[in-house]
C-alpha cells in the first residue's frame, strides 16, 4: 500500500508506569491501598501472598512514589502504607493520552478548520457517505470531509433514512462518486471502510496518512427490495462510525506538521 500509516504511532513499548502497575500483585496492592491505608500483615491476609513477596512489591511501588509508608503512632514497630491517589490519577491519565489523544482528560475534540478527510468504500452508497456526513456534523463543518468509491452505485435509501432519523442529517440530494473524481485533490487523511477498496486505493497527491476501518457492508446479505431487513445493520454501522469519528476528531485536533509538498 502506498499510503503511510495514519496518526502518530504510540511508543512501541508501554509506558514505564503501565509496565510497573501491570504486575497482578502490584495492581492488587494499589487497589487495596486505594480503599484505605494498610499494614503489611493486613495486605498479606487480603492478597493471600507471602509477606516477603508483598513487601518486595510494596518496595517497588515506593521506589517510584506510588506508595508511601508512615510509622504507626500506636505501635512504632509497625507501618501503614498508603497509595498516592493523586499521582496515580495523573499517571493513568498520561497513559491513556499516550495510547490515543482522545483518551486524555479534557482532550480538545474539535480541530481547527482546514483538515481534509477522504472516506472510501466500494460503492460510495452507504458507509463512506455516512462517514462523510457524520464528520461534517460532528466537527461543525471544521473538517472538509469527502467520500468516494471504487465502483460507485446509487446512494442506499437506508443510509439516507438512518442519518435523517437518527442524526438529523439530510443527505438525500447527494450522489455517489468515483475516487478518480478526487484524484487531483489533497487530503490530510484517507480512511478506507471496506477491505476490498483498501487493496485497490489509487495514489493521491501528497501521500496522505491512511487508516483502515474494517466495517461490514450493512446492505450485504439482504434483499435490496426489503429495506426493513437491513435497517438495523445500517443503524449499527452508523453508530460504529460515529464512535470512531469522535476519536478521529480528537486526533485531528493535535498539532501536525504541514503536509509534504
Amino acid at each position: 500500500m502506498y499510503l503511510r500509516t495514519m496518526f502518530a504511532s504510540p511508543s512501541p513499548e508501554p509506558p514505564a508506569f503501565l509496565q510497573l502497575v501491570g504486575h497482578p500483585l502490584r495492581w492488587r496492592l494499589l487497589g487495596e491501598l486505594g480503599r484505605g491505608d494498610r499494614r503489611v500483615h493486613e495486605l498479606v491476609a487480603t492478597t493471600g501472598e507471602p509477606q516477603n513477596l508483598v513487601s518486595y512489591h510494596l518496595g517497588k511501588l515506593r521506589e517510584v512514589g506510588l506508595v508511601t509508608a508512615r510509622r504507626s503512632s500506636a505501635d512504632g514497630r509497625d507501618a501503614y502504607y498508603a497509595a498516592d491517589l493523586a499521582r496515580l490519577a495523573t499517571l493513568l491519565s498520561a497513559t491513556g493520552a499516550a495510547l490515543h489523544p482522545g483518551l486524555a482528560p479534557g482532550a480538545v475534540t474539535l480541530p481547527e478548520p482546514g483538515a481534509r478527510v477522504l472516506f472510501l468504500c466500494t460503492g460510495n452508497s452507504a458507509r463512506s457517505q455516512m462517514a462523510e456526513a457524520l464528520v461534517a456534523a460532528r466537527s461543525h463543518g471544521r473538517v472538509d470531509a469527502r467520500s468516494a468509491g471504487s465502483h460507485p452505485k446509487p446512494l442506499h435509501p437506508n443510509a439516507v433514512a438512518v442519518l435523517r432519523d437518527g442524526y438529523g442529517i439530510d443527505v438525500a440530494a447527494r450522489r455517489s462518486k468515483h475516487v478518480d473524481e478526487l484524484s487531483d485533490q489533497r487530503f490530510d487523511r484517507v480512511i478506507t471502510l471496506c477491505d476490498r477498496v483498501r487493496e485497490v486505493c489509487p495514489p493521491l497527491p501528497g501521500s496522505p496518512a491512511h487508516a483502515h476501518w474494517s466495517l461490514p457492508d450493512p446492505a450485504a446479505g439482504h434483499d435490496p427490495d426489503d429495506l426493513g431487513a437491513s435497517l438495523p445493520a445500517f443503524r449499527e454501522t452508523a453508530a460504529a462510525l460515529d464512535t470512531r469519528i469522535q476519536f478521529l476528531l480528537a486526533d485531528l485536533a493535535r498539532p501536525r506538521d504541514p503536509i509534504p509538498a
